[in-house]
């Protein structure tokens, strides 16, 4: 897939499902929950066992889900993460030499941002995402609203502490997308394989998110006419 098509579909969809899980095959289980809920993008954090290898056969096998690689903390790991396909790669902080790698490698980049010079630094560098992290911690909304007046054109990525309640006005104050884990991704539900809690979570997640940007497009064209 490439990284023009990736970047369209996390646009389009707003939500980028963060799997933090015991083993592979819950890792499964989640993705295959999060995707037949209407969400066809998963991120799976570094911290699954054998994640990599994991990445490498999701990539090979289930090929309508996008599948990238989170928590990623060196260059090491980004390294081994795009050798197993990786559609995109994200971290919860800023560092410069895993962006470098993953544009050489014309893969998504992700990563994480929190003070106006760390979003400077990662617009400057090009990135196609800025993961605004943790956001929730920091003021939420207001926070991603007050960034997106010196940044207008910066795809801001809201994520850490993203619930329900909270993801309608993130993604009116101006979020391309949402990152989301345990509120999509319940623990109970994967402890019992409840999909169908997951399912209708994914679903709910996706409706917010249509029905915000809806009511987020007549300011958005009322700020482009002044």
């Amino acid at each position: 897939m490439k990284k023009e098509e990736v970047r369209a579909r996390i646009e389009e969809i707003g939500i980028v499902p963060a799997i933090r899980v015991s083993s592979t095959e819950e890792a499964r289980f989640a993705a295959a929950a999060v995707s037949s809920g209407g969400i066809p993008i998963v991120e799976i954090t570094m911290t699954v066992l054998e994640a990599c290898e994991l990445i490498h056969d999701m990539v090979t096998n289930v090929p309508d889900i996008i599948v990238g690689a989170g928590t990623v903390l060196d260059p090491e790991t980004a390294h081994r993460c795009l050798e197993a396909g990786a559609h995109f790669l994200t971290s919860p902080g800023l560092d410069l030499s895993i962006v470098e790698l993953t544009k050489k490698a014309d893969v998504v980049t992700m990563p994480g941002a929190l003070t106006p010079s760390e979003v400077t630094a990662a617009w400057r560098a090009g990135v196609d995402f800025i993961k605004v992290f943790p956001c929730s911690q920091v003021g939420g909304a207001g926070y991603i609203r007050a960034l997106k007046g010196p940044f207008p054109n910066a795809s801001l990525v809201a994520a850490g502490g993203v619930t329900q309640q909270t993801a309608s006005d993130l993604i009116r104050a101006g979020a391309t997308a949402l990152g989301i884990g345990s509120e999509l991704i319940p623990r109970e539900a994967i402890r019992l394989r409840r999909a169908e809690q997951i399912v209708e979570l994914a679903r709910r997640f996706l409706s917010i998110v249509r029905a915000a940007r809806k009511l987020a497009a007549p300011t958005k064209e009322l700020v482009a006419r002044r």
